[in-house]
């Protein structure tokens, strides 16, 4: 059975997601807000060692420079009373009523200004905090309405900002980098930057693409019916991975925020397979923080919400604790061989080749068997799933 967890299993969760009060679209609150020296408390002694936040979920939007500072005070005592960090901050560019048409991409151009401003606040406090990582989240950048937006002026005003605020950290000296979460839709009908591959072409128009990365998370992706762990090994492809968001999504619906793993499984043990031992040689391939981005069930009381913080770090270990035995059964790697799993790693021209070599070779195409796979030479796909199957129920213990 899995561990307990550790501060070295960089657990984090967003003050958001614990805080979550129960409110949805169709009813109000079903729990008291919780304070931040209590959730830090509560998050330290369930093992997780950081705590991520926006500024809004620390001190309240229009709040005074005293309010505000008072938070932050409170919040850096409970840091240090406890030894939890923060490696991750944001900025909310969506509840408030300013924030209607977006922030970088508003069709109100002081609007825009406003939401920068805001984000250069958020971003040197995330500094003085010790983060490394700044999520953008454009939650209301984007539309319901084809007519209501110039999507390549919108695109343009979006790179303008992440450019500035870029080179406002490059002339700051900060050590921190930008990660961009992409979403389908929700809350606005369509959401600029829609999924990974969207992020990633956009994060390659920028000027100083290197401190840009992505904050991909499971629900988002699902959303849009893709799968997450691929596109998790493309974004590490790119060097992109900068930080994730796990939770757990029930297809192509609204964005649930279940607890990572209580959607599907199948995809979240090959996604901790992949963070764990997909790196070269089996070592894991990413080392940031495996932060939490899930709200709570409306129907928990504040027993439950730690109840569900405790499953998201326990379903974590347990399939990382699958994965490993995945890797180590004899069967599994006789299955990935057979399924020339590696064979992907070897190149498909010779070193040196040339087209007219390749043209000149009868074996690549005129002495082929094309037709040997008709009936034959099978992959073994199904099999090696299985396994992976099996190992997943605990059934190949």
């Amino acid at each position: 059975m899995a561990s307990a967890p550790t501060r070295d299993d960089k657990f984090s969760f967003g003050l958001w997601t614990v805080g979550y009060n129960g409110t949805d679209p169709f009813g109000g609150p079903t729990r008291n807000a919780l304070d931040v020296v209590h959730v830090v408390e509560k998050l330290a002694d369930l093992g997780a060692y950081g705590l991520t936040f926006h500024d809004d979920d620390l001190f309240a939007f229009g709040s005074t420079d005293a309010e505000r500072q008072t938070q932050i005070d409170r919040l850096k005592q409970a840091l240090a009373d406890t030894g939890l960090i923060v490696p991750m901050v944001t900025t909310n560019l969506f509840s408030a009523p300013v924030f209607k048409d977006g922030g970088f991409t508003s069709n109100d151009r002081d609007v825009r200004r406003f939401a920068m401003r805001k984000v250069m606040r958020q971003l040197e406090l995330g500094v003085e905090l010790g983060a490394k990582t700044f999520v953008m989240w454009g939650g209301r950048e984007g539309a319901e309405y084809d007519s209501a937006k110039d999507i390549r002026g919108a695109l343009e005003r979006y790179r303008e900002a992440v450019n500035f605020l870029g080179q406002h950290v490059i002339d700051q000296g900060w050590d921190i980098r930008f990660a961009i979460e992409p979403k389908p839709n929700e809350p606005r009908g369509d959401i600029l930057l829609p999924t990974l591959g969207h992020a990633i072409a956009f994060i390659d128009s920028l000027e100083h693409p290197e401190l840009v990365g992505l904050n991909p998370e499971v629900g988002h992706e699902q959303m849009a019916g893709l799968n997450f762990a691929a596109g998790i090994a493309q974004a590490l492809y790119h060097g992109k991975l900068f930080h994730i968001d796990l939770n757990g999504q029930r297809g192509i619906k609204y964005d649930q925020d279940l607890v990572f793993g209580h959607g599907d499984l199948h995809n979240a043990f090959a996604l901790v397979d992949l963070l764990e031992n997909g790196g070269p040689g089996g070592v894991p391939a990413y080392d940031g923080p495996r932060h939490f981005d899930y709200k709570p069930s409306r129907t928990e009381d504040e027993n439950g919400v730690w109840e569900s913080a405790k499953a998201n770090m326990r379903t974590y270990l347990l399939l990382k604790e699958r994965a490993a035995a995945f890797r180590a059964d004899p069967e599994v790697q006789e299955a990935l061989a057979a399924a020339k799993v590696d064979e992907i790693a070897t190149p498909t021209l010779n070193e040196g080749e040339t087209w007219e070599s390749l043209a000149a070779d009868r074996s690549a195409f005129e002495d082929f068997d094309a037709n040997a796979y008709l009936g034959g030479k099978g992959f073994g796909f199904v099999r090696l799933q299985q396994l992976a199957t099996e190992h997943l129920l605990g059934a190949r213990d």
